[in-house]
């Protein structure tokens, strides 16, 4: 087999008898795995729609130049990449990670390590509809072969069109060993995987990729992110714009074909009856065409040239008739035939529209754009807008899986973190995107204030028929480990004076709670209540006075 290109990280120890299976490992992400053979990635597709995968690249990249889809495609990405002049589109969020000070703080420097070698903050919007549209996207992550320890040193873009992942069973025995491992299960050898990438400088042909024609790429040198749409039936990656392909195809015959209907029925037309009296057929259109040069010849004086020039308007039959009139009916006449009538309406323009929009899960609402943007209770928000918001969500956690590989590779050449490491730790590390739909803003602060708005309602029942402890876990919908950091927090903010003690407050004058003598409040005593004051007896009156 020829050479590998790149490098490789990952723990060369084979898996122990145990942890065996005779499935091969499927990732779900459109490749499936292949026996060793000279050709593969192609599909003959009988209804015509793709060959092969980069026959389907270049035909989502066509489809991104139309308008319409052109403008769907940026309602999404700006949904999901949001540009701001003083914060990075997207940050590491390590609140869920149980590791030390030193370990997220090395964390921080090496992701921002890597969106500095993507240039992430100026060129996030292009990266991301680059992945869209094409529905994968690899980067060539280049080393210092002699000094890995040093980490990435460029992260190289790579044409999807120019790479095919592949995913085969290594094929080592002949037939007699098969048919002896079905006589004899025990003996069975499980299959084994080898993974690599095939980069085509100059693009692959139309029949696919071949091992034979391109260069061989370490799984672990390139980064491949798909889109998570997955053709099974095929074994093919697609993108999200593969559902549009048709929907996209009938707004663009409609429209052709409306413009066609318009050009042909939007002129008047004018009908010429030439009466030809009792001339044989011959003559008479022979009368007829003399007529018909007699009215489209004009001659014209150019006053540039001073020449008289024969100023020719040949008509198309389309737009004028000439009908010949026998004699005993009416005399030469000129009528006009109406154009089209109906040539303002749209409807099935707007509909296919729409079938566009909702086959790119994007509202069609958005598609008139001199409509103006609701500010309004999250009770006005439309359905649609909901689920574009998750949609954009799906695909941000999609994406970031281009992160996770690349800051992998990046802490363990780094020698921070273990392969096994990273294990543990990928599913507590979150990316945190900079978030400009306003809808959800709207819903999380309506709540919040129904919340607190209950929480002031039942605070004359707290002590009577509730608790303190019920009000914060069923109204305001805290959970155990909210309850506890906002105790700390509280209690932190008491002892630095930031807000009053509340049991200190209840016994001030100005809070409605009762004086202590003298104007000074009374020590605490641990929470107990006061005893009252015992009143003075009375005077008894002396001499018989009252």
């Amino acid at each position: 087999m020829a050479r590998l290109f790149g490098f490789s990280i990952e723990d060369n120890e084979k898996n122990p008898p145990g942890a065996i299976s005779p499935v091969p490992p499927n990732k779900n992400d459109g490749q499936e795995s292949y026996i060793s053979s000279g050709f593969f990635g192609s599909y003959v597709d009988i209804e015509g729609v793709y060959r092969n995968e980069n026959e389907l690249i270049r035909r989502y990249r066509s489809m991104a130049l139309y308008p319409e889809c052109d403008s769907a495609i940026e309602d999404i990405v700006n949904e999901a990449i949001v540009s701001d002049t003083n914060d990075s589109p997207v940050s590491i969020e390590l609140s869920n990670l149980n590791a030390s000070d030193g370990i997220k703080k090395k964390l921080r420097e090496e992701f921002k390590y890597i969106l500095e070698l993507l240039d992430f903050d100026k060129k996030a919007h292009e990266i991301f509809r680059n992945w869209y549209i094409d529905g994968r996207l690899y980067y060539n992550k280049v080393i210092d072969q002699k000094n890995p320890q040093d980490g990435i040193q460029e992260l190289r873009y790579i044409d999807s069109a120019k790479m095919k992942y592949i995913r085969q069973v290594k094929k080592t025995r002949n037939d007699g060993l098969a048919r002896a491992e079905r006589d004899n299960p025990s003996t069975y050898d499980f299959p084994e995987l080898e993974e690599y990438f095939i980069y085509t400088p100059g693009g692959s042909n139309q029949y696919g990729s071949s091992p034979a024609k391109g260069i061989k790429l370490t799984k672990d040198s390139v980064t491949y992110c798909t889109s998570g749409l997955v053709d099974r039936n095929k074994g093919s990656t697609l993108s999200w714009l593969h559902k549009s392909i048709k929907p996209l195809n009938q707004l663009m015959m409609i429209e052709d074909s409306l413009v066609i209907y318009r050009l042909s029925r939007a002129p008047e037309r004018r009908i010429f009856y030439i009466d030809v009296g009792n001339l044989p057929k011959q003559k008479a259109e022979a009368y007829l065409r003399d007529v018909m040069q007699r009215y489209r010849n004009k001659l014209v004086y150019d006053a540039n040239t001073g020449e008289v020039r024969d100023d020719k308007k040949f008509m198309s039959m389309m737009e004028d008739f000439w009908l010949p009139r026998r004699e005993g009916g009416r005399g030469t006449e000129i009528t006009t035939l109406p154009g089209g009538q109906n040539l303002g309406e749209i409807t099935d323009i707007n509909y296919f529209q729409k079938k566009l929009y909702r086959a790119l899960n994007v509202p069609e609402t958005r598609l008139q754009g001199d409509s103006g943007f609701s500010m309004g209770r999250s009770s006005e928000i439309l359905r649609d807008e909901v689920k574009f918001s998750k949609f954009v969500g799906r695909m941000r956690k999609r994406f970031s899986e281009m992160f996770s590989d690349m800051l992998k590779t990046q802490l363990i050449l780094k020698n921070i973190i273990t392969p096994e490491d990273w294990e543990y730790m990928n599913d507590h590390i979150q990316y945190d995107f900079l978030y400009d739909n306003h809808f959800a803003e709207l819903k999380d602060a309506e709540l919040l204030r129904e919340r607190l708005t209950l929480a002031e309602q039942t605070q004359q029942y707290i002590g009577k028929y509730y608790s303190n402890d019920y009000v914060r876990r069923n109204v305001l919908r805290q959970s155990d480990e909210e309850i506890i950091e906002q105790d700390k927090l509280i209690e932190k903010e008491i002892e630095s004076g930031a807000i009053p003690d509340p049991a200190m407050a209840a016994l001030d004058p100005m809070a409605g709670g009762a004086p202590a003598p003298g104007g000074a409040l009374p020590p605490s005593n641990g929470g107990a209540p006061l005893d009252p004051p015992t009143p003075e007896a009375p005077e008894t009156p002396t001499g018989g006075e009252i």
